[in-house]
This record gives C-alpha cells, sequence and structure tokens, in this order.
C-alpha cells in the first residue's frame, strides 16, 4: 500500500492555489490539481538559426526569433494531451524561413505553413500532442 502525500501549495508569485498528489516519485503517478487557474509561463529561447527541438518537458509555452533559416525538430519528450503555444517572432532583417520535421501536422492538406517574413513580425503556433509521435499545429499569423 501506498502512501499519497497532499500538499497545498501557493504560488510565489500568482497567489494561485494547487493541490499536488505525489505517491512518493515513482512515474506516471504524480498529480495535481488546480484550484484555480493556472498559468502556463513563455520559455524564452532566444535567438534561433538552424536545427530547433523544443522541450515539452520543461515547458508548453515557447517564444524564439528567428535570425536564420530554422527547422523545428521532432520533440524528444511528446506526451498526449500536451498543448501549447509557440511564438516566432522575425528578427530585425525579416524574411526568415521555419520549416518542420515529421511530427508536426499542419491543416489544409498538410502543407507547412508560411512564416510573416517582415522585419519584426510575430506568429504563433497553437499545437498540441495527439500522441507520442503527431502534433495537430495551427498557424495564427502576423501579430505585428
Amino acid at each position: 500500500m501506498s502512501t499519497l502525500k497532499v500538499t497545498n501549495v501557493k504560488h510565489e508569485t500568482s497567489g494561485l492555489n494547487t493541490l499536488v498528489f505525489d505517491n512518493g516519485g515513482t512515474s506516471g503517478g504524480n498529480g495535481r490539481v488546480t484550484t484555480k487557474g493556472t498559468i502556463g509561463e513563455v520559455s524564452a529561447l532566444g535567438n534561433i538559426s538552424g536545427d530547433t527541438t523544443l522541450d515539452f518537458k520543461t515547458a508548453n509555452n515557447f517564444s524564439m526569433t528567428l535570425t536564420g533559416t530554422s527547422k523545428l525538430m521532432n520533440p524528444t519528450t511528446l506526451v498526449a494531451g500536451q498543448s501549447g503555444v509557440l511564438f516566432i517572432s522575425q528578427d530585425s532583417a525579416g524574411s526568415r524561413l521555419l520549416s518542420y520535421e515529421s511530427y508536426w501536422d499542419f491543416p489544409d492538406g498538410g502543407t507547412p505553413p508560411v512564416l510573416s517574413t517582415t522585419a519584426d513580425a510575430v506568429d504563433m503556433i497553437v499545437w498540441i500532442a495527439r500522441s507520442s509521435t503527431k502534433i495537430s499545429a495551427q498557424l495564427v499569423a502576423n501579430f505585428v
């Protein structure tokens, strides 16, 4: 028989209450129930050029600025049901391109979207993991 440890944790900056259930640290058994809204922080990746692999174990929301042609690689920590957003900014030169590895699935026949290419443009990719190898994603373009 395992012991269930329940801790009431108050978020240091937001005052949000979260109940954390810990079954002793074994994988897959920990869970959390929020009693108020949950904050999904945006993990800033900084300037990106070349291949980029997102670590969905550390965050669900990311931001990055393209400084060269880049490719969004398949994440190695993908779990079905995860969801989030990726904010993609062009640098001051603009015209940066982004391609996607095989896990990334887009609507319209699966054709990968083309980002806004004007200098300092901001786009957003909204995503949810259908499985450990498939990400359904949609581009929301041109916030600038």
